[in-house]
């Protein structure tokens, strides 16, 4: 099997930041333990190697002792945390992405300003939560076009509407283009980060030139399952997490295969599934 692979995949910037702060911190820790606030990503392989490392992951504050080493992971976290967190005199290693950062100072801002914040992207992921955090959770979260018709917006007031930063490209578009035709004063910024349009933009142009494509990433991943819904729509498609979820007879119909990676899947992982495919 000839394997291609996409021009732009595997680990961003954000992504490559947090692990290595991350790290930097698990090899000159003293005996006290070091905390994560979650996954400090969405890869349950590269996370595995940092508990390993000693990292220990809890879901609440309340579960980390006081005077802990706390790691606020890349997705971000409420203004609240930063607050209580100090409170209880935590050293704090902030690992948030800088273009996550940026979505909090402009909801802050404008929020600070009177507006109403609309968030584009999923109510449930932990990025979206960290941000409606920084306008007293009180920002309207849209997913989809359809969940538009479902909501009142007032004429009287200013709306600033912000994305997830691993949001689809295209629908994005068109959620801007039908809030337009329903509120007056709307700001828009485009908060969706450039590795991520290069990640989808490389994954289209590959799934037209290949048979099949396989995307590499977490199952929770927020920004490999859009790569690989854009994939899909175009060539039959594989998602998985490591090489070991590969069907060796679902693949030796495909003459190209194409590969592409989610923003937080390792080096490693995508060579081993790599070396896998070329074995076919």
């Amino acid at each position: 099997m000839k394997v291609r692979i996409a021009e732009n995949a595997g680990f961003c910037f954000g992504v490559k930041r947090a692990m290595k702060m991350a790290w930097d911190e698990l090899e000159n820790k003293d005996s006290n333990d070091v905390y994560s606030l979650g996954p400090l990503i969405h890869n349950k392989q590269a996370v595995d190697r940092y508990k390993e490392k000693g990292l220990v992951e809890k879901d609440s504050l309340d579960k980390i002792p006081n005077d802990s080493k706390l790691i606020i992971r890349s997705h971000g976290v409420a203004q609240k945390i930063y607050t209580e967190s100090k409170s209880k005199n935590m050293d704090i290693v902030d690992t948030t992405c800088p273009f996550v950062k940026k979505i909090h100072d402009i909801v802050k801002d404008f929020s600070d300003k009177g507006y109403k914040i609309i968030i584009v992207g999923n109510v449930n992921h932990p990025e979206i939560i960290g941000i409606n955090g920084w306008c007293n959770n009180e920002a309207i979260v849209i997913n989809s076009e359809k969940e538009i018709d479902n909501i009142s917006f007032s004429k009287e007031d200013k709306y600033c509407v912000v994305s997830q930063t691993t949001a689809n490209l295209e629908l994005f578009d068109k959620i801007i283009t039908k809030l337009k035709s329903k509120i007056e004063n709307l700001t828009v910024k485009n908060t969706i980060c450039f590795a991520t349009k290069e990640r989808q933009l490389s994954a289209i142009d590959l799934s037209k030139e290949v048979d099949c494509m396989i995307v590499i990433g977490g199952k929770h991943s927020s920004n490999t399952q859009k790569l690989v819904n854009i994939c899909k729509d175009i060539v039959p498609t594989f998602s998985i997490e490591t090489k070991d979820e590969l069907e060796k007879n679902k693949l030796q119909e495909f003459k190209v295969a194409g590969v592409t990676a989610g923003a937080s899947t390792p080096d490693w992982i995508i060579d081993e599934v790599i070396e896998y495919l070329k074995e076919i």
